[in-house]
């Protein structure tokens, strides 16, 4: 076994006597480290309090500008009554869930979806103490009204900047990184080395363990003292250096040899992780889960449970027959200028794959000229079988208007992976890999991946597959705040409208 065998981005420990003293110097924890990181947490939950007590002041001053007689003093300012109970919950529960954790930090981005329910969790806290104390006549309900609204956006910004900041200060040599020792055989331990950068992971490599690959040869008695013996020194190393976690690279279809890795490192105080390969950085938000008695790793949610399915149902129903009772009109007029532009029928339908696969009639104002008998073919920029009317419907999404229809129905979402012809469907479920995913939501009007310009023909496996990729992280992603955000883009971004002739 053997520990020095560290790749140069690693900082191998030089020969001069004096620099393998700085060296291991700087591998062994700093008495500042734990305040360093305390500091980093701490100034990201203070943005959080800024941000929120910010808003405040600036609401309330605005309003006994605009309403007010006399000057008003900051201690006379009630939002800072409400901006404390708001901070209060908001940093409590952020505390006690770790999202001020440097490596929550240092993971991504900020979860908006949990920001705004935490938000709507501390603004019912206000209301239940407001009336439990009977002070909620104390509060003018503009300043309160307008701090709700404005407070989240100004939260989401300031935690997003402050985030992106202490993650660029959280350089692989920093001392409030994550302090990280390997353990496994030489081939895994050179691959994690091959595939990974230290300043990327927002950790730091402080040491390795190499396992010897037993000798095939060798009797069970002899690979068990070869491995104990290994297993031994490592745990040494680790004692000595004191790093935060420890990761196992051991495969784990060598259950026997995992085993024995868990049983020796759980003696030592440090986190432990074991990491099957390459498979965790392909799902990201895995994590452990149970059901009933039975635990596994969940690499993929259900796409909806049924309070999701119940939410997203009533807003589609909701939005699709306001829609249709507003564009009746606009409907009316398209209809006629399709009939006067070209003979045929006003709609086109099309069978599409739905939920699960099940085909249903999908409805279309009719921008091609009819055929009969004609066999399915994709259009393309500048087809001559596009209308003149067509053409303009197309441009502006205004053919896809039909299949509100197919909301009300229930065979579609406002919001959802686009359908497509079914020969389309089985020719690129054959070829793309998780291409049928798309299918365990229903089908929408608009997605993801079309406000991303993801739309149009699709001539070759790439321009699938990164519409593919959106669909599949609108699935994994799913909220009803980001379906609202879809069905604004939709409208207003410019994006949405690329590729569409």
């Amino acid at each position: 076994m053997f520990h020095e065998r560290v790749p140069q981005a690693y900082q191998p420990l030089p020969t001069s006597a004096e620099r393998r003293r700085s060296v291991w110097t700087a591998l062994l924890p700093r008495r500042s480290r734990g305040l360093a990181r305390i500091a980093l947490s701490a100034s990201v939950a203070l943005a959080d309090v800024a941000a929120i007590v910010a808003v405040a002041l600036l609401v309330e001053f605005a309003y006994f500008l605009m309403f007010a007689d006399a000057p008003v003093w900051v201690t006379e300012v009630r939002g800072l009554h409400l901006a404390g109970l708001l901070s209060l919950v908001i940093v409590a529960t952020n505390a006690l869930r770790e999202e001020y954790g440097l490596d929550v930090i240092a993971a991504g981005k900020p979860n908006l979806q949990r920001m705004v329910s935490l938000w709507l969790v501390a603004w019912a806290g206000v209301l239940v103490v407001g009336f439990l104390t009977k002070t909620t006549n104390d509060y003018s309900r503009l300043v309160s009204v307008s701090v709700f609204l404005l407070g989240l956006p100004a939260l989401a910004l300031t935690r997003a900047a402050v985030t992106r900041r202490v993650r660029e200060g959280l350089k692989a040599g920093s001392a409030p990184v994550s302090r990280v020792h390997l353990v496994g055989y030489e081939d895994d331990i050179a691959r994690f080395y091959a595939g990974n950068e230290a300043a990327d992971l927002g950790l730091r490599v402080v040491g390795t363990s190499y396992l010897r690959r037993p000798d095939p040869g060798a009797d069970a008695a002899s690979r068990h003292e070869q491995l104990q013996e290994d297993l031994d020194l490592a745990v040494s190393v680790v004692r000595f250096l004191r790093p935060d976690d420890v990761f196992v690279l051991v495969p784990w279809v060598e259950t026997a040899e995992v085993e024995r890795c868990i049983d020796a490192f759980l003696r030592v105080p440090a986190a432990l992780h074991l990491r099957p390969g390459t498979v965790l950085d392909r799902f990201p938000d895995m994590q452990v889960a149970r059901v009933g008695r039975l635990s596994g790793i969940n690499i993929g949610r259900r796409p909806l449970n049924f309070g999701e399915v119940v939410i997203k149902r009533v807003l589609d129903l909701t939005l699709a027959a306001i829609a249709l009772l507003a564009l009746a009109p606009l409907l009316a007029v398209i209809a006629l200028l399709i009939k006067l532009d070209s003979p045929g029928p006003v709609f086109f339908r099309q069978k599409r794959y739905g939920f699960n696969q099940q085909p249903f009639g999908v409805f279309k104002f009719r921008s091609m000229r009819a055929e009969q008998n004609a066999v399915f073919r994709q259009a393309t920029r500048g087809d001559s079988r596009i209308t003149r009317i067509g053409a303009i419907l197309r441009r502006t999404n205004l053919d896809e208007l039909p299949q509100l229809l197919n909301v009300v129905k229930g065979e579609m979402s406002l919001v959802g992976p686009r359908p497509h012809a079914l020969a389309h469907d089985r020719s690129f479920e054959r070829r793309i890999a998780l291409y049928a995913r798309r299918h365990n939501v229903k089908p929408g009007i608009t997605g993801w991946a079309q406000v991303n310009g993801f739309r149009g023909e699709t001539q070759t496996d790439a321009a699938m597959q990164g519409r593919v990729e959106h669909d599949l992280h609108y699935i994994d992603n799913w909220s009803i705040w980001f379906d609202i955000q879809i069905m604004i883009q939709t409208v207003i971004s410019r994006r949405a409208y690329r590729n569409a002739f």
